[in-house]
């Protein structure tokens, strides 16, 4: 193969990664979805209003948890991928999920994951994880909010006092 039809390969199999990804997180398949991280895996959702987890079983533990109620979906598109070496890349995604809250209740958000990946044992993992978000709405059939920031820091203090 020419070098850039290898190129081509490796990105092709890091899409095929992400797809697994989604698939498997949006079935649970908790198990599978495992196997597509390195050990040391690193996932940052501080930006989303989330956190920093080291470790991939940790990592899986906490999303299972998580959204052990809540039924997913997640589409990512428009990657933009690059081979850093034979056996490391560089990924962005744009993201737009939906995550049922409650019966009634949906969020849908935008976003990007900012991603890096390791080529070990002939397979793609991913290494590191950063979630940012652009936009956030709060819907059912009847209404659509969107949370801008001003409105999440205000249910943030108002949800402080209720702690109180």
């Amino acid at each position: 193969m020419t070098d850039t039809a290898v190129e081509a390969h490796e990105i092709e199999a890091i899409k095929q990664l992400k797809a697994r990804y989604c698939r498997y997180l949006d079935t649970k398949d908790w198990e599978a979805w495992r196997t597509l991280f390195s050990d040391d895996f690193r996932s940052d959702t501080s930006q989303a209003g989330g956190k920093v987890i080291v470790g991939a079983d940790d990592f899986v533990a906490f999303t299972r948890r998580s959204l052990r109620n809540n039924a997913t979906v997640h589409q990512v598109h428009a990657p933009e991928i690059t081979l850093t070496s034979a056996t490391t890349a560089d990924g962005i995604w744009a993201l737009e999920d939906v995550v049922r809250l409650a019966p009634g209740l949906n969020l849908r958000g935008y976003g990007h994951y900012r991603e890096t990946y390791q080529k070990r044992d002939g397979r793609w993992l991913i290494t590191e994880s950063t979630l940012t978000r652009l936009r956030e709405d709060i819907f059912n059939v009847a209404f659509s909010l969107y949370l801008s920031d001003r409105i999440k820091r205000a249910a943030g203090r108002l949800a402080g006092r209720a702690v109180r």
